[in-house]
């Protein structure tokens, strides 16, 4: 993996490519609708505000963070079964205005970059799904920025472009194969699976053995894309290879929460 340094460099960078569109964004472009069922522009920002929060108390405060975790879990569980907004979607639609909300997340985004500076990188840091190295978390928070960030681009009618920081999104989403079939219920096979990245611009990115004969192949976005379920993967270029490439590709979670599929049409 990349150092911690270089991994926060390049999540401030895809937050501040993020901010550079929220910045000039209208009244109708923040309540226009994503394709998170529910959520608009603000709810999507909100989110992200949320968790970026609640990562900097954790690894500022871990004792603080367990506590609040619990809380918090016990809103958003609260919240499905009753209907009302999860604390994450509340937030910006307490503050009444959208850049209240948009100085908000960067204030948090400044707090965590100084509060990484500060943290062992061997440390394990605690979240909401399994504890992760601060690497691992740092790149969570650039795929969670980059994942949410697609939903605002298709509300707005963006495009969506291909840069290297995908590889960030590739890989936690490679990482992640024991999380999604835990998270889906799934008995893994576990045979080997090798994932084929065609990088932008050139090149290959690739994880597992290459002897592999189960693999996971597509374009860097289509991948970064099928692997946050922004994209079903029967509407992109990816292709698996293989019984166990092609469970996994059907479950496929970079993300930390219950197991999710994405909708056909996505």
């Amino acid at each position: 993996m990349p150092k911690v340094a270089e991994l926060c460099s390049d999540l401030a960078a895809e937050q501040a490519d993020l901010d550079r569109l929220l910045a000039h964004a209208s009244p109708e472009d923040w309540a226009r609708p994503t394709p998170a069922t529910g959520w608009d522009v603000l709810d999507s920002l909100s989110h992200l505000c949320f968790f970026e929060e609640a990562a900097v108390t954790s690894l500022s405060d871990p004792a603080a963070f367990t506590s609040q975790r619990d809380e918090a879990l016990a809103r958003f569980l609260s919240a499905a079964q009753t209907g009302t907004p999860a604390p994450d979607v509340a937030l910006g639609r307490s503050l009444g205005d959208p850049f209240v909300l948009l100085e908000r997340w960067r204030a948090a985004r400044v707090a965590y970059l100084s509060a990484a500076a500060q943290v062992d990188p061997a440390a394990r840091v605690a979240w909401y799904g399994p504890a992760m190295s601060l690497a691992s978390f740092t790149t969570a928070r650039l795929m969670e920025a980059w994942a949410h960030g697609v939903d605002i681009k298709d509300a707005l009618g963006q495009p969506i472009e291909a840069g290297p920081r995908l590889r960030h999104v590739c890989h936690i989403g490679f990482a992640a194969r024991s999380y999604a079939f835990a998270s889906h219920g799934v008995a893994d096979p576990g045979n080997p699976v090798r994932l084929h990245v065609d990088a932008p611009g050139g090149g290959v990115w690739s994880w597992g053995p290459p002897e592999a004969a189960d693999v996971i192949s597509g374009p860097a976005l289509d991948v970064a894309l099928v692997f946050t379920q922004r994209r079903h993967h029967a509407r992109t270029a990816v292709v698996a290879e293989g019984s166990a490439a092609q469970l996994w590709l059907s479950i496929a979670q970079a993300f930390a929460g219950p197991g999710t599929v994405t909708e056909a049409g996505r």
